[in-house]
This record gives structure tokens, sequence and C-alpha cells, in this order.
């Protein structure tokens, strides 16, 4: 059995299975639901809660009958925005919670999934990140070369004022590694292991394309 959740978060809920997707506790995750399962999970989700989960298909694992198998951690997020466009797409952001961990898959409900969770190996997560041990110094040695390959145009201001754990999570959402890669900054024990992992993670990219950077 699950143990009981926190006050205010569910046992079960919907999950919206999503490979390259990554919500972290206290992110924002921007969507565009077009699927009419999952315009359902958001019409669902607003009249309960407002409250569903982000997590990724585990290709490594056989598929079930439900779908493809699904990674054990995923983070559950409230929506905090919501829109519908004229073409019937709902634009919504997704807030991120606390991670949980799949004890099982309950019945399908109107062609979206859902699961039994257990929050109690992250009862961390919602107490914010001091962020005490980011040496922001040695972060953009890394991130400058990196935004380079990857084409990306960073307002650098902006990222100086952002506060230590606003950075970290917003940084290991917005880049492009690979689905695994991002289940391991899913799955970091501590915030002090999740930057540790998303330094590595950057000098891994570095290294594959040869990037001769200054790393102190």
């Amino acid at each position: 059995m699950s143990a009981v959740p926190p006050a205010g978060l569910p046992e079960a809920f919907p999950v919206f299975p999503l490979t390259g997707a990554l919500l972290l506790p206290r992110g924002r995750l921007p969507l565009n639901i077009f699927e009419p399962r999952y315009l359902a999970l958001v019409e669902d989700a607003l009249a309960a809660g407002r409250l569903f989960g982000m997590i990724q298909p585990d290709s490594a694992r056989p598929a079930t009958a439900n779908g493809p198998a699904l990674y054990r951690v995923g983070c559950l997020g409230r929506l905090s925005t919501f829109s519908e466009t004229e073409d019937g797409r709902y634009l919504i952001t997704l807030a991120g919670v606390s991670r949980f961990a799949v004890v099982e898959e309950v019945p399908m409900r109107r062609g979206y999934r859902r699961v039994r969770a257990d929050f109690s190996a992250h009862a961390g997560d919602l107490v914010p990140w001091p962020g005490r041990d980011l040496d922001r110094d040695a972060l953009g040695a890394r991130l400058r070369p990196y935004f380079a390959r990857q084409h990306y145009d960073v307002n650098w201001n902006t990222i100086a004022a952002m506060p230590a754990e606003e950075l970290v999570v917003t940084l290991c959402m917005i880049c492009p590694f690979a689905p695994a890669e991002k289940q391991a900054l899913l799955e970091a024990a501590s915030g002090d292991e999740r930057l540790a992992a998303l330094i590595a993670l950057l000098e891994m990219a570095l290294a594959e394309t040869g990037e001769k950077t200054r790393l102190c």
C-alpha cells in the first residue's frame, strides 16, 4: 500500500505521458493540448483540483495494455493558466508541485491514463531549495558555449537575476537533453544533486562537440 499523500495531494490522478517533457517542482511547463483524450484530461482536471501528472514513457520496458510503459517517477503539476483557441486546442501552463512514484495504474477514464502514486520519498519537494552551493560563474562558463552550440538567444541579465532554484529548474527543463537524461534530472535526490547532474550533462554535451571551454 502507498503512504497517505501530503495534505492537498491526491492518491490517484491522471497522467500525461510525453517523451522529452520535464516538469520539476516549482517549474512551469507550457503545453499545447489537442488530442481528444488529453483535452478530456484537462477538462476533468479543471473540475477536480486542477492537478495531473507529467511522466515520460519508458522505451526500455515492454508496452502495457494501456500503452507504452511508464517511468516509475513523474511530477504532479497544478494548472496555473488556461486558455482555449478558436480551433479547440487548450493552451495551458502546468506548475510543478511534487514528484511521485507510480504504485500502479488504475482504470483509464475518457481515454487517458491514471495512476495511484506515492509521494513519501519526495517530501522535500514541498520545501524550496536554497541553492547555497550554486557557483554562478562556473555554471555560466558551461552555459555560454552550450547555448551558442544550440543557437539559443539568451538574455544573460535575466539569468543573472534569477533565484538559484528557479535558474536550475528552468535550465533543466529547457535544455534539449535526451529523455533518459531528463529522467535522471527528475530523479536527482536533492537540489544539490540536480545541479551536479546538470553541470555533468552540459560538460558531456560540450565534450561530444569538441568544444574548448574554460571551466574555472
